[in-house]
């Protein structure tokens, strides 16, 4: 047989003259009241996009998706969908063309203008940070291309990324609406 094991000791800390339990309590949760700010700071970040700004780049995604799929099928394009609910779980900074950027990883529920079904969707997002700071645009992929921005439409600009693996990596961007000043959709 084994011997039986002994109990645990205890050891007893005596307290500092004058200082009562509930002192201490109450000590424990000013000091976390303090740091629960700057922990929460740290969790958004400062160069992370507001999410208004994420719920507009998701907007506008879906909605050039659509105007390129109905150009294709030579359809009309539906209306505006409706964004809702976004879950990011992965977050990475990277160069885009000259600005700085973020990679936005996770999920979302949108539904299409008119259609009662909401559906969940995994989405991947890149948004290139505008020159002040202020504002952010939506970047997207392009094909190799000049690095001219097209003389149709001045908003939309191609540059090439800084990181790109081939050379010839260009970014479309689109502008989105300050923070605060919602676009349609």
């Amino acid at each position: 047989m084994l011997p039986s094991p002994s109990p645990p000791s205890r050891t007893v800390v005596p307290l500092p003259q004058g200082l009562c339990p509930w002192a201490l309590n109450r000590l424990a949760v000013g000091l976390l009241l303090l740091l629960l700010p700057v922990v929460l700071v740290g969790c958004g970040g400062p160069g992370q996009p507001p999410r208004s700004v994420v719920l507009d780049a998701l907007t506008l995604q879906i909605q050039l998706t659509q105007a390129s799929i109905a150009q294709a099928l030579e359809l009309e394009a539906p209306g505006s969908p409706q964004v809702s609910r976004v879950r990011v779980e992965e977050q990475q900074a990277l160069a885009i063309g000259e600005a700085r950027g973020l990679r936005l990883a996770g999920r979302f529920d949108w539904r299409l203008a008119d259609d009662p079904i909401r559906v969940d969707s995994p989405f991947e997002l890149y948004l290139a940070r505008g020159e002040r700071g202020q504002s952010w645009r939506l970047a997207r992929p392009g094909s190799p291309a000049p690095l001219d921005p097209s003389p149709a439409d001045p908003a939309t600009a191609a540059a090439p990324a800084a990181d790109a693996t081939p050379s010839s990596q260009s970014w479309i961007t689109y502008p989105l609406p300050l923070p605060g000043q919602r676009g349609g959709g």
